[in-house]
């Protein structure tokens, strides 16, 4: 029987390493990760403290692991952690937060995910002992359920400056930080100065097949290590999965915009047709968000006919579907998914 084949836009997860990742992969010299001896992760783990001016980085398996080692360093029990209300440590880290570090998240609802000053003075505890104290603040740029937008860096200066007035921490889940640098210019240490902690992806648009970083001081990175440890994430000869993540870093990057360029121009065309809503002011990166509340049908029918004509795309929610554009989508790929489209949603 023929395999079905597919346009994949279901995540920037599915990516398969290049054929020069493999042989880096294949041809990566290891060691000991948990003496610290791996010099493929001991590589890894410098240049990308280096691209983000920071003083230590730490390689673990997940972008979750790296986000929930950072919530347990910043915080104690019985802490409340302020994220915006679609952030994903919200949304897709399995009650994380209360299972590992005891903490409670106070959620709140911003601008295509977008959190103002005033959003967080508002949401910061009044100093009383019966009530939880407001130690850290997440951020999430590029921000996934918001549709790929990009944290403006003026108000990231604005809200460190005003939670370093009232010692609270800030945290970014920087996931797709990669894709908020390039479409702006702004290089990943610009961003990354104005966090306590940073973690980034290597297994998203970069084509990496596993992998994330946490990256801070190097008293922070101790701590983490530790708990990397304590969380199952402490790795031996790593450095063969460390080398697909050096190679997507070093070759990988500028070409993200690609990416992006084919989200652009799939969102102009699907807004177009009938009883589909797209904010094309949120298509700044490699996400579109589409609502599909004007056909009356739900997402999952949707998705369900989008893919028995060979498209697939994930729900955003019961009346949103979502695409995501990576290195294995061809512009061809995109024009193909749009033609899909104009006869699933013909008038």
């Amino acid at each position: 029987m023929k395999k079905s084949i597919f346009i994949d836009l279901r995540s920037d997860t599915v990516t398969k390493p290049s054929a020069g990742m493999r042989q880096a992969m294949a041809e990566a010299a290891v060691g000991d990760d948990v003496f610290g001896e791996d010099p493929t992760v001991n590589r890894l783990q410098e240049e990308v403290a280096k691209k983000l001016g920071k003083e230590a980085a730490l390689f673990v398996p997940s972008g979750v692991m790296a986000n929930q080692i950072a919530l347990k360093v910043h915080t104690v029990a019985g802490d409340e952690v302020i994220v915006e209300y679609d952030a994903h440590i919200f949304q897709y880290e399995t009650a994380g937060p209360s299972l590992l570090s005891n903490v409670q998240l106070h959620t709140v609802k911003g601008h295509h995910g977008v959190l103002t000053v005033d959003d967080v003075q508002n949401s910061i505890r009044p100093s009383a002992y019966y009530m939880p104290r407001t130690r850290l603040l997440c951020l999430e740029n590029t921000h996934n359920r918001a549709g790929g937008t990009i944290y403006p860096l003026e108000i990231i200066k604005q809200l460190r400056s005003f939670t370093q007035s009232q010692s609270i921490s800030m945290h970014l889940d920087g996931a797709r930080l990669w894709n908020a640098s390039v479409a702006t210019g702004i290089k990943p240490a610009a961003y990354a100065r104005h966090f306590d902690s940073i973690s980034v992806c290597f297994s998203k648009g970069l084509g990496a097949p596993v992998g994330s970083a946490l990256v801070g001081s190097k008293s922070f990175i101790a701590s983490a290590k530790r708990y990397r440890k304590v969380f199952g994430g402490g790795m031996r000869q790593a450095g063969i999965i460390a080398a697909g993540a050096l190679y997507a870093l070093r070759n990988n990057l500028d070409r993200l915009r690609e990416d992006h360029e084919k989200a652009k121009f799939f969102a102009g065309e699907v807004a177009k047709l009938p009883g589909l809503s797209i904010d094309l002011e949120s298509v700044q990166t490699n996400i579109v968000i589409i609502d599909v509340t004007e056909t009356k049908r739900t997402s999952a029918g949707i998705l369900k006919r989008l893919q028995s004509n060979g498209v697939l795309l994930t729900d955003a929610g019961r009346t949103r579907i979502r695409a995501v554009f990576h290195l294995d989508v061809s512009m061809e790929n995109v024009e193909d998914a749009v033609s899909v489209f104009k006869k699933v949603f013909k008038k």
